[in-house]
């Protein structure tokens, strides 16, 4: 550093080392930087910025110091001039290196000068009472003794913006790390949560679901779910993702079903600012959100004509266009189908392309509906209702005889409409067991007209008077025929049970 101050360069010094630091996370960068203006403006021949990490301080930032040299900077606290300041937070100047035997040289980059020639600086960079790290600096000097008093003003300042910095990289890289563990923890338990052994399905039929999705989850193909709506097809969605390479990478899901058609390829494939009325930024789709991962498009049957060779390319190009857009985009997706819907019919209709078609059905996997799987009802069952227990503080049960009526029950919705149903029953419940009673009148319907022989089949024409009439019988035969209870039970009056059993010529049978 020069002897005659010039406030004009100490201050324009000052401001690119504060512009410096602040420009970016990158802290090395920036450090680089501070070192390449304390040698443009301040005259230093050599200099170094050390971080302390533990017992340890190494250098990160060094100018006139070959990658070589700045390798070889660590210190243990105590060691040599740098590892002293960092032990003790306190400056220490030595006027002649040459003269000095606690001066190490371990980076080796004085080899090419005379060591009575150069004074070193070194300042602990402080942040209130912690010491960071240790700022120091080479100065060249003639045979006339000098002062370093300025030397050390000018120090003290940078370093102090240096740790201002140092301390907010700290503060950034914790949250960072903290950010990443708990993403990694999150992914572990999706894993978990998604792996086919924590599901639920002893059936023959979901055992076989299960095969399929350990055998396919290992590759890339292309995965098409079959079934109906509410079997858990998205459930197998994630199960085959988080099993499969790119479970690291993001599983992204979109419904076919749910967007106007208008708006399906700006969704799908992103679109370029002002590409159409309200496109007031750029935006990224799902296929390129989704890319290194998994896209899970769900109701593909409903995918319309127009945009299944957007499609067809994607899988068989990996590349697109955003709406607007000319750049070609690259993408590696894997892509998982849904849909409850006949594809082959859509396909012979020519509602569906042929080609799409077969490029989405590599691996299908037929998922059954609850009818088909009812050994099955009663663990699930069980699983809804520990779930919606904890969820609002419940320690409900279930009947036998209920779980007798979920058995018969048609479950047109499938998994989803026993979860509904469950939560439903535990949210409205009054007592701790749910009973016959309980139950919402569409499943206490069915199992009324099975017991008392209107068939499933008959349903959508039975009358009105049928469902009454079997509706009274199973309220008389659950009170013992006690027609004041079965009133009660039915929410009608006494008098009017009794019109009712003349109307429908109900008599108590021996």
């Amino acid at each position: 550093m020069g002897r005659n101050y010039d406030k004009t360069l100490e201050i324009s010094a000052l401001y690119e080392i504060s512009k410096l630091l602040g420009s970016s996370l990158n802290l090395k960068s920036n450090l680089r930087g501070v070192m390449r203006v304390l040698s443009e403006y301040l005259d230093m021949k050599r200099g170094t910025v050390a971080l302390r990490t533990d017992n340890e301080v190494s250098i990160i930032a060094a100018h006139g110091m070959s990658e070589e040299e700045i390798k070889r900077g660590r210190y243990k606290l105590g060691e040599g001039i740098i590892g002293r300041v960092a032990k003790l937070g306190s400056p220490i100047v030595i006027p002649n290196i040459g003269e000095e035997p606690l001066f190490l040289n371990k980076t080796g980059a004085r080899t090419t000068i005379k060591k009575e020639n150069i004074a070193f600086l070194c300042v602990p960079i402080k942040f209130k009472n912690e010491t960071l790290g240790v700022l120091s600096v080479d100065r060249l000097f003639g045979s006339k003794t000098i002062s370093f008093e300025e030397d050390l003003r000018m120090l003290k300042i940078i370093a102090s913006l240096i740790a201002q910095s140092a301390k907010l990289h700290q503060e950034v890289e914790k949250e960072r790390e903290a950010f990443i563990e708990e993403k990694e923890n999150l992914k572990r338990q999706l894993k978990g949560r998604y792996s086919v052994e924590n599901m639920i399905g002893q059936s023959d039929s979901m055992q076989e679901v299960f095969e399929a999705v350990h055998r396919v989850a290992p590759s890339k193909a292309n995965v098409l779910l079959r079934g109906e709506s509410g079997t858990g097809k998205e459930l197998i969605a994630k199960a085959i993702h988080y099993m499969s390479p790119v479970s690291k990478g993001p599983f992204i899901k979109f419904n076919c079903a749910s967007i106007p058609e208008g708006l399906l390829e700006s969704e799908l494939f992103g679109h370029e600012k002002g590409s159409f009325t309200g496109a007031m930024a750029a935006r990224k789709g799902r296929f390129e959100l989704a890319d290194k991962g998994t896209i899970f498009l769900d109701e593909i049957g409903d995918l319309p004509l127009s945009l299944q060779p957007k499609i067809l390319r994607v899988l068989q190009e990996k590349e697109f266009e955003r709406v607007g857009g000319e750049k070609t985009i690259k993408v590696d997706v894997r892509l998982i189908a849904a849909t409850s819907r006949n594809l082959e019919d859509l396909v012979s209709k020519g509602k569906f392309r042929e080609d799409l078609y077969y490029r989405l059905n590599v691996v299908p996997v037929f998922l059954p509906s609850l009818r088909e799987k009812k050994e099955d009802i009663a663990q699930l069952a069980e699983y809804f209702l520990k779930k919606y227990n904890k969820e609002n503080n419940k320690s409900v049960t279930i009947k036998p005889d209920v779980l007798d009526v979920f058995m018969d029950y048609e479950w047109q919705g499938n998994v989803r409409e026993l979860e509904n149903t469950i939560e439903r029953l535990v949210v409205m419940s009054a007592g701790k067991v749910i009973t016959k009673a309980d139950l919402p009148l569409n499943i206490k319907d069915q199992s009324i007209k099975s017991k008392y022989g209107i068939q499933a089949k008959d349903a959508l024409t039975s009358t009105i008077e049928d469902i009454e009439k079997a509706r009274i019988l199973d309220a008389l035969t659950n009170t013992n025929w006690n027609q004041a209870k079965a009133a009660k039970a039915l929410g009608i009056t006494p008098r009017q049970i009794g019109y009712k059993m003349k109307k429908y010529k109900i008599q108590q049978t021996a």
